[in-house]
């Protein structure tokens, strides 16, 4: 399993109302656990693993998350909630059967179209 989802799980994102911010969940360890367990529900074996990070520096685009995978392009994706776990196991799983890590732009999800922060290269192998 190459691929990897970076999940930021100390965005504050979507954090709104009546919450104590010190004591309640951030909205970004609840998009990892609704992602994780999503993609435990799917059964069979999974296409890519979902890892929890401290901080992808996108603070006033969270929740965030980003694709990579050896020798692909890497996506850092922004302004994501919990509600949209269906269409980021879709475009992870579209990511991960690519040699490269470029889906074609018509089989993106709406919110991997929409919500890309950044592309970067794959690293160049060695020489």
């Amino acid at each position: 399993m190459a691929v990897t989802m970076h999940v930021c799980v100390t965005c504050r994102g979507q954090d709104v109302g009546g919450e104590d911010r010190e004591t309640a969940p951030r909205a970004g360890r609840r998009l990892h656990d609704a992602l994780a367990d999503a993609q435990r529900r799917e059964g069979g074996p999974p296409r890519f693993r979902i890892v929890e990070v401290e901080c992808l520096s996108n603070c006033n685009r969270g929740c965030s998350v980003a694709l990579s995978g050896p020798g692909r392009w890497t996506y850092v994706y922004g302004d994501l909630s919990p509600a949209l776990v269906d269409e980021l196991l879709a475009g992870a799983a579209r990511y991960a059967v690519t040699a490269d890590g470029l889906v074609p732009w018509r089989e993106r999800p709406t919110i991997f179209r929409k919500g890309v922060i950044a592309r970067i290269p794959p690293a160049p192998k060695p020489v």
